[in-house]
């Protein structure tokens, strides 16, 4: 049984303004040897998957500078500090898309990368979702509003249109959510 190792040291390394690199040194319980690990922390994450009342989704295409490409993907960002996940959602859904919900519910939760980052991404769906004004985007944004049929999707993630990992997971819980407590679509 493989068992949590012991930090014997930690150190930050650098604070950026989205997340912060902190340097661990770590004990292996099954050979003693201490280990060198670098830890990104970061923010919470959340994406939502809105849909409309005639059964679109609300996504979005935009530029990626990590990537350096324009991705296909679902309205999200990081949860500020003190607010909930879902108001989080809510937020980045209106701010990034003009749309706007009265409520979202959580379909899943997850680690985006527990060998590097200390956060979790946090899904939500949002039904009869509607256009409520302009979109509130931050300088560094340039988004494009996408309204997508479902059906496209499963198309769109194996022909690498939609190659985001996190927005993968997202489509994935959905489709869970669609599914009901008992595996079967409603």
């Amino acid at each position: 049984m493989i068992d949590s190792w012991d930090c014997v040291g930690s150190q930050q390394r650098g604070q950026y303004s989205i997340f912060s690199v902190r340097h661990d040194r770590s004990r292996s319980p099954t050979t003693g040897n201490v280990h060198d690990f670098y830890v990104i922390e970061a923010p919470d994450w959340v994406n939502v998957v809105p849909v409309t009342p005639d059964g679109k989704l609300v996504c979005l295409r935009q530029y990626r500078h990590g990537s350096r490409t324009v991705s296909l993907e679902l309205p999200g960002g990081l949860v500020d500090t003190g607010e909930a996940p879902e108001k989080a959602a809510l937020r980045e859904l209106r701010e990034e898309t003009g749309y706007r919900a009265d409520q979202a519910t959580r379909i899943g939760i997850m680690n985006p990368n527990s060998a590097l980052f200390d956060n979790r991404c946090h899904f939500f769906a949002a039904s009869d979702v509607m256009p409520d004004g302009d979109q509130r985007l931050d300088s560094a944004e340039d988004i494009e509003v996408v309204l997508l049929d479902p059906n496209e999707v499963p198309r769109l993630i194996s022909d690498g249109t939609i190659d985001n990992g996190i927005m993968v997971a997202a489509f994935y819980y959905f489709e869970l959510f669609l599914r009901g407590p008992h595996g079967t679509r409603s």
